[in-house]
């Protein structure tokens, strides 16, 4: 029963993997293209939950070899995703402040608003897996 639910544990992160690597190009390119300051933001954001994904994945595949220490990838993938959070949030936080200080007014965009569903469904989809 264990192995079944290790090769379930190993799919989801894959799955993780690629959804997000896919959502985050199509985030940034729709971002860069409509000038939308938060949906850059969510591409960059997907791409930070690659790393964390593979470092996931890491996880799995240490404990299906049944070994309890960390692996010093997995140390690394979890520093770099913590890093690039903040960095992420200094950048919007910027961006935001010179946005306001220029008096650009976002947007609503029909790519976002899709993205920002396929996103809740999928994120949810994982939940309940």
């Amino acid at each position: 029963m264990q192995k079944k639910y290790y090769k379930y544990a190993l799919y989801l992160s894959i799955i993780t993997i690629l959804y997000n690597l896919v959502e985050g190009l199509v985030s940034i390119y729709f971002g860069f293209e409509d000038e939308t300051l938060s949906l850059f933001g969510f591409g960059v954001d997907s791409f930070i939950e690659v790393i964390s994904g593979v470092g996931i994945f890491q996880m799995v595949l240490r404990i299906g070899r049944n070994e309890e220490k960390r692996t010093e990838f997995e140390k690394t993938a979890l520093k770099i995703t913590g890093t690039a959070f903040y960095i992420l949030t200094f950048g919007l936080i910027f961006m935001s402040l010179y946005n306001i200080y220029i008096q650009h007014k976002p947007d609503t965009t029909f790519v976002g608003i899709i993205i920002s569903i396929v996103s809740i469904i999928f994120i949810w989809a994982v939940v309940k897996a």
